[in-house]
């Protein structure tokens, strides 16, 4: 009825994509994003809003494929825009923001990461308010910084508190709470507790597999967790069942050199290791190994 490049169309190509990537489909969703990018750019021009809000789609697209690079080099762009266009304290610009932190974090640039979440932060409470969902997602971020630093404490602070306001603003089986539940639970393994961190991770995994599906990465992402749990805790048997679970779902659903797929075999052959199966655990680090050259070379 509007053709393929009317805006409507392209909005509802975009909305598509968006679900895609909330199923955790993201190749389904980078090739939907790709097109909509295009057209947007030959419709509406580089710098308008929309474009610029389909090249954030498409990088946080890269971002959880494991495709950093990728996703730093559109985000950059991204954010230099909005802010000229749009403005430093515009909603739009803090999110290019944040979703720039986060990369930096994944690439290993704490310090980069932390700067920036920082000012996100204190935006995002000025112009947002405190319980805002964007403002709870980027102390989110900086918590995790904190705890990629070293700093337990500090990180535990931050996630209580994002958890305790994710519940109240946005309901307990929100997707969000579940993930601030999430890292809260990593946090405590950190920290050596691990019993506190296993009664957190089951109660996590059971509602993201209600709530986002069985095959959902981030409820591949939860069982990993809870299988390095078992592990720490000395329970091998339990952590090489879910280990074994979640490496062949985590190749299914994102690929064999995918960064949570290659930590997931690595934790794995750290548990053969433990239990006195020292060469299926050089087997699986070659084949580790394999795959990250292989990444690497792609």
């Amino acid at each position: 009825m509007l053709e393929d490049d009317h805006p409507d169309t392209l909005e509802n190509m975009r909305n598509l994509a968006r679900t895609y990537w909330l199923q955790g489909r993201w190749s389904d969703a980078e090739a939907l994003h790709l097109v909509v990018l295009e057209k947007r750019n030959l419709v509406l021009g580089d710098d308008h809003p929309d474009t610029l809000e389909s090249m954030g789609n498409l990088a946080n697209t890269y971002l959880y494929q494991g495709r950093w690079t990728e996703a730093e080099a559109l985000q950059v762009v991204v954010l230099e825009k909005r802010k000229r266009i749009l403005g430093e304290d515009h909603p739009d610009t803090l999110i290019a923001m944040g979703s720039l932190a986060y990369t930096y974090r994944k690439r290993g640039r704490l310090d980069d990461a932390e700067a920036l979440e920082l000012v996100v932060i204190e935006k995002g409470k000025r112009l947002l308010g405190d319980d805002h969902p964007s403002t709870l997602v980027f102390m989110g971020y900086l918590a995790s910084t904190y705890r990629e630093q070293g700093r337990l404490e500090d990180a535990e602070t931050l996630q209580v508190l994002v958890l305790e306001k994710s519940k109240r603003v946005l309901s307990d089986d929100h997707p969000r709470t579940l993930r601030a539940m999430l890292h809260l639970a990593v946090t405590y393994c950190e920290q050596g507790r691990w019993n506190d961190a296993e009664v957190l991770q089951v109660v996590t995994m059971e509602k993201t597999k209600r709530v986002m599906g069985d095959d959902h990465p981030w409820t591949l992402e939860n069982m990993a967790n809870l299988a390095n749990t078992y592990r720490d805790q000395g329970r091998l048997k339990n952590a090489e069942a879910l280990s074994v679970e979640v490496v062949e779902n985590m190749k299914r659903v994102l690929g064999d050199d995918h960064p949570d797929t290659l930590k997931s075999m690595s934790s794995l052959a750290a548990t053969y290791r433990d239990l006195g199966r020292l060469g299926d655990a050089e087997v699986l680090k070659a084949v580790v190994e394999g795959n990250k050259n292989r990444r690497d070379g792609s």
